[in-house]
């Protein structure tokens, strides 16, 4: 077969291969942008839908060590603190809106699970004016 002159002195060079790449490029880029384009924008409905106005509520299994509750007469608020035994959560703490120590004892043990013998042993009250 008789290849043009012009052809054969290409040859050496490997520009017959090296031509036609920007080419195919130009093809991979358009036809890629097509595809691109077609699945974007298709519509698509959502099977499940967030709800944002929920709270979960999360039990956790700690082991308390200690419970301190500084209670603010003037206030009206008592601050608590609970450090836990748990090396990834070492530290609660919850404020609540009342300072009569049986109401404190009885909030801290509905946060906590716990039993409200277990909670008098080891909460330590400071109390502030």
């Amino acid at each position: 077969m008789h290849l043009p002159r012009w052809l054969q002195a290409l040859r050496p060079l490997w520009l017959e291969f090296w031509l036609p790449l920007p080419l195919l490029g130009i093809i991979f880029w358009f036809g890629g942008n097509a595809v691109t384009s077609q699945v974007l924008s298709r519509p698509y409905s959502t099977v499940s839908k967030l709800q944002a106005d929920t709270q979960q509520e999360v039990q956790l299994s700690l082991t308390v060590l200690v419970i301190k509750a500084e209670i603010e007469k003037n206030e009206g608020l008592t601050s608590v603190e609970v450090k836990t035994a748990d090396p990834e959560l070492t530290r609660l703490r919850f404020e609540f809106p009342v300072t009569e120590v049986s109401q404190v004892e009885a909030m801290i043990a509905q946060k906590l699970g716990l039993s409200p013998e277990d909670t008098k042993k080891l909460v330590r009250y400071q109390v502030k004016d």
